[in-house]
Parts: structure tokens; sequence; C-alpha cells
């Protein structure tokens, strides 16, 4: 692939961005962060969760579900698809925000993750990892500059950096040895970038590690991109550690980008590491907890299949305004949910996600009004709020 010439800031690239960072306030309580993200597919209100769509489908809802919701942008992930349907076939068909028909903004996976969650199906060398499908068990190489190549065919508006996510419990030498890969691949990652119509963000790893997170965030922001993550948390550590990690982690990003936190997570994590000066979240977790039957509410966690809502006829959650919930009773949605109905997927992550994209219009207002340290408390006295199954119903 020919690439267009850039700017060159020593071996390092100068950013010319697609999307645009707007910081528009700081609550005076904790450093919360209001922000807007302009994109080549629209403009992004921060704080903001991001619905996991890994195949190119957020899971038992359509996009005109997504729109109801008033779901600002999603994602897509770059090994799944490369396997099936494959970027060329995207390509063919215009791309692939025309190919799901969503026409707001998306963000796509570098598949580095998937380093980290098929372990037993790759091996990781300084070319990159080698895999064996999950569906066939073929051999895959995804290099730094293969995932920069497929995701810039599929077209995202974000795209993320090649790296290893190392687990939790990696050993420190190894730990380190991991790091400065992902640094070598940021490298090659910028390198292969275009800057034509998807911009490149950045990922800091380092476990637990505060002194290695800090040596990693700085040489992973001393290359100019358009926005950085944190990877590397909610991967096995105690969530009172992950809050922790973030809280350290989140300031040594720079404060003019957006600061994206990868892969968390619950309703209470997303709160907590807004007031650490995270801008934006995703996670599987809303929507695969509604195809299993967990529903997050205003009055806790609700298991829908327990006996005791079979012939209860009051609303999921009577404070919200989800279709969900003001159209059906627990007792349908357990009926729905034992007779394995597939309707029962729809509307369970249906409410889920209302729950989540609402909860982070709250986050936003509140940030606004500058009393984001009395929201973030309220939040952690909910039911259901602290880890484990407290308020589980």
């Amino acid at each position: 692939m020919t690439l267009p010439s850039a700017e060159l800031r020593g071996d390092q690239r100068v950013a010319a961005s697609v999307v645009r960072f707007e910081l528009l306030h700081v609550d005076a309580q904790t450093g919360a962060r209001r922000g807007r993200l302009h994109t080549p597919h629209g403009t992004i209100e921060t704080p903001i969760f991001m619905p996991v769509g890994t195949a190119g489908s957020v899971k038992a809802i359509a996009p005109d579900d997504l729109l109801t919701l008033q779901a600002q942008i999603i994602l897509g992930n770059t090994y799944h698809l490369m396997l099936r349907p494959g970027e060329a076939l995207i390509a063919g068909q215009g791309g692939l925000h025309q190919f799901i028909s969503w026409d707001k903004p998306m963000l796509t996976d570098s598949g580095g993750y998937q380093v980290f969650s098929l372990a037993e199906r790759r091996k990781i060398t300084e070319e990159g990892a080698a895999f064996a499908s999950h569906l066939d068990g073929a051999k895959i190489m995804l290099s730094p500059e293969r995932s920069i190549e497929i995701q810039e065919v599929l077209g995202p508006d974000i795209m993320m950096a090649f790296d290893e996510c190392p687990a939790s419990t990696m050993e420190r030498p190894r730990l380190e040895e991991s790091l400065a890969r992902t640094t070598r691949w940021l490298h090659r990652c910028a390198k292969a970038w275009s800057r034509q119509r998807t911009s490149l963000f950045g990922i800091v790893q380092g476990g637990m590690h505060e002194d290695l997170r800090r040596r990693h965030a700085e040489e992973v922001c001393a290359v100019d991109l358009p926005g950085y993550a944190l990877g590397g948390y909610s991967v096995g550590e105690a969530p009172e550690a992950m809050h922790a990690g973030v809280a350290f982690s989140a300031p040594l990003l720079p404060k003019d980008k957006p600061r994206y936190l990868m892969g968390v997570g619950t309703p209470l994590d997303l709160v907590t590491c807004v007031g650490a000066g995270i801008d934006m979240f995703d996670c599987v977790m809303p929507t695969r907890s509604g195809r299993n039957g967990l529903m997050f509410t205003s009055q806790g966690k609700v298991v829908i299949k327990n006996a005791k809502h079979a012939q209860d006829n009051g609303p999921l959650d009577p404070a919200c305004s989800c279709y969900t919930c003001r159209t059906f009773s627990r007792a349908y949605l357990r009926h729905l949910y034992v007779s394995e109905e597939l309707v029962a997927m729809r509307l369970n992550t249906l409410h889920n996600l209302h729950y989540y994209l609402d909860l982070m219009r709250q986050v936003r207002e509140a940030i606004e009004q500058d009393r984001y340290g009395d929201f973030l408390k309220a939040q952690r006295e909910k039911p259901g709020s602290t880890p484990g199954s407290a308020g589980m119903t």
C-alpha cells in the first residue's frame, strides 16, 4: 500500500488528525471531564459508553434500536472481521459503515485484545501475532502493519494501534519485554497509518505497576496521535485495584486529547473512572449480561429467571423509560427468558444499553453542573453498586 508523505518529527510522523477533541469543562469537585469529539461521521458527547459490535453487529439488536437508544458510537473488531466476512468483501460493499447500515461514528479494535484472549491459539514474535483461527484453525499472521491496513480498509473513524495486552499476573521481566514490544509496534503502526480518513489512537499498558505505567505512557504519548487509551485493566485484578490503577494512569495522558479506557466495565466502574478523567468506555457487559438474563436497574441487579418474578406485573425498572420497561412486566420478561424465546435477548439488551447510555447522560449533566463528586457518592450508595452479588434480586 502506497502511503502519502507526512511531516517528520525525529522518527515520528506528526498526526494530521481527522478527529478533533474539545475539552469543554472540568468538574470542580473531582476533575471529571466533559468533552466533545468531532469525527467524520458526527460529533460524540463525552464521557461516552460505546456498545460493542465485534463482528459488525451489536448482538441481539439492530441499528434502528441503537438510534432509538441514542448510541453515539459503536465498535467493531479487526481480528473477527478479517476472518469473516473478510475486509475485501466489506470494502466491496463500500466499507464497514455502509455494510452494516450505520452512519454514525465507529471505532475498531486492532485485534490486540485477541493477543490476550486467544493466548492458547497464538504465538507472539517481533513480527506480530501468529494465530490459529478459532473458526477453522487456519494460520494467520496479524502484524502492526497488517492491522492498520485492515482497519483503514474497514474505514472507521477511530482505529487502535496493535498492542500486546498482558495478563494482570504477568511477571515483571516478561511485562517489561511486552511493553517495549508494544512501543515498537506503535511506531510501526504510526508509520503505516495513511492519515486519510481514520484516526489512530495509541494504547498504554503496564499492568498494575505504577512506574511501568508512567514509563509506557511517556513512550506512547511521545508519538503525536489524536487520542490515547489505557489497556490491560479489568483482566483479572480486583475492581478496587483497577480503580486505583486508572486513577493513577489517566492523568498521565494528555489533557487535550480523548482518554479511552478499554474493556471496562460495570456501571460503578464507569462512574468511578470518569472521576479519574476518562472520556470513553466500551465493554460487552451490558449486552452479554442481557443475553444471559442479568439486568442493571436503579434498584440493583435483576436476575430475571428467578422464580420471584414469575407473577410480578410491575416493570423491570420503574425509573426506566426504555421500551422494555414501558411495555412489559417482569413476569412476561421471565416467561420469555425461561422459554428461550429469542425476543428475550433483544428486550433485555435494549434495557441494559439504555441503562448504560442514560447513566452517561447523567454523568455529563453532573459534570456540567460541577456536582460530580455528589453524583459519584450517590451512585456508590445505590443497591448492588459494590463488587459481588450485593443488590442482586
